[in-house]
């Protein structure tokens, strides 16, 4: 599975399980991802990548934007 940046992604392994983030960044065995609250685009969380299921393929706005991240992460874990 290709990773993009603006992707929405649940996590699927890990304390964190079941959460919804927006991928920040992309790197060669990581992915940086954000939920606006508890990791910020500024600091985001660091997943393996096969720890990650892709909700979304389109890409939001701007996923550096805390808010944006916030509102999309609020509709899609309701």
């Amino acid at each position: 599975m290709l990773f993009e940046p603006g992707m929405i992604v649940k996590s699927k392994a890990g304390h964190d399980k079941n959460c919804i983030y927006v991928i920040i960044r992309v790197n060669d065995e990581y992915v940086y991802v954000s939920d606006g609250l508890k990791h910020p685009s500024g600091k985001p969380k660091r997943k393996n990548r096969k720890h990650l299921q892709v909700i979304l393929k389109e890409h939001i706005g701007n996923p550096a934007d805390d808010e944006a991240v916030r509102n999309i992460v609020l509709k899609y874990s309701r």
